[in-house]
């Protein structure tokens, strides 16, 4: 007869088996499962190490291009702006460097740079700006019309334009000496503008920008820079408006700009002065605009070429 301790050990051997069952399965699974990820990892090493040699190849080029650029612009630019006046604009956010290599490029072409201004955050601040176009009917030189636009970057560009550049049909000053100290004086009150020193009104302009705007409101500062260059653009022979990288995406500047057709027909713009290839393209941009031409460069999506006269990409 079989008794109740005879169910009880067979039903525990059971148990038993099927225990050391699983625990045989899962030891040659876990092998198995270990082995493959040793596998994939060794093939992501691989590529890791693929990817970081392409970077370094591809850095060690760009390295090449920037020397490249840098011995050669002076000689590419070589009297392009011959008897030139330039006249230097610049953002709060714009690379010190940046304008400093600029300048000194300007000169190479044989142009002369008569002052600088530097926009202030609050100038493109989207709460000071009826504080902005108070500011700038109030110190409107006699002659001088605003455009009838009501947003404050072309109203500013209406004010400014005629106080940086001379008059594009007779070579003249669009201001009196009194008139513009008092605008610049009212300007640099307000804490929307730093000019230098004796800046006189020239020739050409080049508002030189950073690359995407950030924070709050960078829609609306993109937006003030953008149509400000348009404006100062309409005021005299011609300007460039010049970006660093990020500079031609929606949130900057240079994309605002290449937005809109018919800023684009007139004010020129560039993607990638924070390069020595960007400034040379500048300079050409420069003299593209007293020959009465525009256009897009860079390296950015929406360039139409990388320089004037070059083929499109």
């Amino acid at each position: 007869m079989i008794s109740l301790r005879y169910h009880v050990i067979s039903i525990a051997a059971v148990f038993l088996a099927l225990a050391v069952g699983v625990v045989l399965g899962s030891s040659t699974l876990s092998r198995s499962l270990l082995s493959g990820l040793s596998n994939d990892n060794d093939e992501l090493v691989r590529q890791v190490h693929d990817l970081e040699t392409q970077r370094n190849g591809q850095n060690a080029r760009l390295a090449d291009a920037d020397s490249f650029a840098t011995q050669v612009g002076p000689m590419a630019v070589r009297g392009q702006l011959t008897q030139r006046t330039v006249v230097l604009v610049t953002t709060a956010d714009a690379d010190p460097a940046d304008r400093d290599a600029l300048k000194q490029l300007l000169t190479d072409a044989g142009g002369r740079v008569t002052g600088e201004v530097q926009l202030t955050d609050d100038f493109g601040n989207p709460e000071k700006a009826d504080q902005l176009k108070d500011i700038v009917t109030r110190l409107l030189p006699a002659g001088v019309q605003l455009p009838t636009a009501s947003d404050p970057g072309t109203l500013a560009g209406g004010l400014l334009g005629p106080l940086l550049l001379i008059s594009k049909t007779d070579n003249k000053p669009q201001a009196s000496a009194a008139e513009t100290a008092a605008a610049f004086a009212g300007l640099t009150d307000g804490g929307f503008v730093k000019a230098s020193q004796g800046i006189q009104p020239a020739q050409l302009a080049v508002v030189l920008t950073g690359g995407a705007a950030k924070g709050d409101g960078a829609g609306d500062r993109a937006a003030t820079i953008a149509r400000f260059a348009t404006q100062v653009d309409r005021s005299g022979a011609g300007a460039v408006l010049a970006g660093s990288d990020g500079s031609a995406d929606g949130t900057g500047s240079v994309g605002v700009v290449r937005a809109d057709t018919a800023a684009t027909s007139i004010l020129s713009t560039v993607d990638n002065v924070s390069s020595p290839a960007g400034r040379v393209v500048t300079v050409l941009a420069l003299r593209e605009q007293l020959e009465g031409g525009s256009g897009r460069y860079g390296s950015a999506g929406n360039a139409q070429g990388p320089a004037p006269g070059a083929p499109a990409e």
